[in-house]
């Protein structure tokens, strides 16, 4: 039997203490955010989907940038808090392992920020994104960082495989582990071309926050990946398998 993460709402148990870690927390406040934020570029005046928006740090800072905002969760209580952080956004529940209830052509960027290893379904995932861009948009989207996935849980590397493990803050959780050149052959399947790829650092105001964690991941590949991708109008690929 092949094996799949599922479609449960895992983040939904602890939606409101995720709130508050992912807030001022160090990896997502200082390392994803900045990294994400700077990927998309100036947001003023633009169509963004927020796909996997949790309770609307991300929607939050791209409506006070000038944005208009779609925001799409698997679990009720993010978008629960998403519509009270940000009262401008529309929010609404859904899996994104099935196909989007929205037209062809209608934003200007996706942003979908660590959130790709949860789903069993990517290839088509990703390929809905594509269809929801205008031709000249852009997906940002953030991973774990696969070398620091394999320091971390050992095996092969290229080895793609679900994994369940506990986090310091004692949420359990079930994922994809995958290598980034999986992760780029589901890209171009759905039909994107990577258009910029950074291993985020810390902002130096991280600094004050946790020297050490600073001090680490200047040096070590333990973070995250961002990566801007634009659809390939040269051809569509195909989304099956």
């Amino acid at each position: 039997m092949t094996e799949k993460v599922g479609s449960q709402p895992q983040y939904d148990t602890f939606a409101d203490e995720f709130l508050d870690h992912a807030r001022d927390g160090f990896a997502n406040a200082y390392l994803d955010r900045p990294a994400c934020l700077d990927l998309l570029g100036d947001v003023a005046g633009t169509r963004i989907l927020d796909a996997a928006c949790g309770p609307g740090l991300y929607a939050q800072e791209l409506v006070s940038r000038g944005a208009t905002v779609t925001g799409l969760d698997i679990s009720p209580r993010m978008v629960e808090l998403a519509r009270e952080r940000v009262p401008a956004g529309d929010f609404h529940v859904h899996d994104l392992n099935k196909p989007l209830d929205l037209p062809d052509d209608a934003y200007d960027l996706v942003l979908f920020p660590l959130a790709l290893e949860y789903l069993d379904e990517r290839v088509a995932a990703l390929s809905e994104f594509r269809r929801v861009l205008r031709k000249d948009g852009a997906l940002v989207f953030s991973r774990m960082h696969p070398t620091g996935d394999w320091l971390r849980h050992g095996g092969s590397y290229f080895d793609a495989r679900v994994i369940e493990e506990t986090w310091s803050t004692g949420w359990r959780v079930r994922n994809w582990l995958a290598p980034l050149q999986q992760t780029c052959d589901e890209l171009w399947r759905a039909g994107f071309l990577i258009e910029r790829l950074v291993e985020p650092r810390p902002v130096p105001e991280a600094e004050t926050v946790d020297p050490e964690d600073y001090a680490r991941l200047l040096r070590e590949p333990r973070g995250f990946l961002a990566i801007r991708a634009i659809p390939d109008t040269r051809a569509r690929r195909p989304a099956k398998g």
